[in-house]
């Protein structure tokens, strides 16, 4: 839904029909960060509320602010919740993004984890989004061989059950192929009759070993995954508080065995936040290792 006409009435902003008490975005706002870490400053507060406020109006709410005492009170809000992350969710990924974490963690992690004695190795990626992530690292761990040397878990999580929903579809369109080299994408994908999608090739999918609607800060929810070796949790700090990603990253760096491989997005850094990870420089990809 588009909001367009936005009028005042008696001091209180109105959309579509729904009254927005003041303060009310900026209580959603601060309830959203604590809940599910993303933060949105002073120019991006519209876009919240203009994804809030179709949820509302879909609920029956003839005010904002009682969207906000569901989500914050009610019983009935845990319910609400995922439809909150599906609107807030950003989806943008493409597969063999930022490659030469992918070339690190076959040439140089799993060589490591393997002289180690690790024969069961696990991979996290979160957020998976529709998942490009996950299948890249199965690509990647695939065209290496390194199949035949361990076993593997890749597992793939993300807020958002629409995004997941769309992953298990096994269908992409042209966006997601712009990085991806062409030898890999007909080895791995089969076109569509009409040419403008392609679709995962099962035995590929299937090397994806689960893939969960998860809440990342929610202790509860990630502690199992947080154990893994490699955690792939890329260009999803940039959305956070520092507060909140001190909080991820100190639940990681406790859980994860060591050494562990931590990869984030080239434009996320933890160097002034945490020194529980060390970062290192790994065949030329930048990664933090939890010595």
């Amino acid at each position: 839904m588009k909001i367009a006409s936005r009028q005042r009435t008696g001091g209180v902003p109105d959309v579509h029909g729904l009254r927005i008490p003041e303060r009310t975005v900026e209580l959603l706002r601060e309830l959203i960060n604590s809940t599910c870490g993303i933060y949105y400053d002073d120019a991006r507060v519209d876009l919240l509320r203009d994804r809030l406020v179709p949820l509302a109006i879909e609920r029956g709410f003839d005010s904002l602010l009682d969207y906000y005492y569901l989500l914050k009170y009610d019983a009935g809000g845990a319910l609400e919740w995922p439809r909150v992350m599906d609107a807030l969710s950003v989806q943008e990924t493409y597969f063999w993004r930022e490659s030469d974490q992918f070339r690190a963690l076959t040439r140089t992690i799993v060589p490591q984890l393997i002289a180690q004695g690790r024969h069961l190795i696990r991979i996290w990626s979160i957020p998976c989004a529709t998942g490009e992530e996950p299948l890249s690292i199965a690509m990647a761990l695939e065209e290496a061989g390194a199949f035949r040397q361990a076993a593997f878990q890749i597992h793939a999580s993300d807020a958002s059950a629409a995004a997941l929903a769309k992953a298990a579809q096994r269908r992409y369109g042209r966006r997601s192929f712009r990085q991806l080299p062409e030898d890999l994408r007909d080895k791995y994908f089969t076109r569509a009759a009409d040419r403008e999608e392609w679709t995962v090739s099962q035995e590929l999918f299937n090397r994806v070993t689960s893939w969960s609607r998860l809440n990342i800060m929610s202790p509860a929810e990630s502690a199992s995954l947080a154990t893994c070796d490699v955690i792939f949790c890329r260009n999803l700090f940039i959305y956070f508080t520092p507060v909140s990603v001190l909080d991820v990253v100190t639940r990681l760096g406790a859980a994860m065995p060591s050494p562990g491989f931590l990869c984030v997005g080239a434009a996320e850094s933890l160097l002034r936040l945490s020194t529980v990870f060390d970062l290192k420089d790994l065949g030329g990809a930048y990664v933090y290792v939890k010595p």
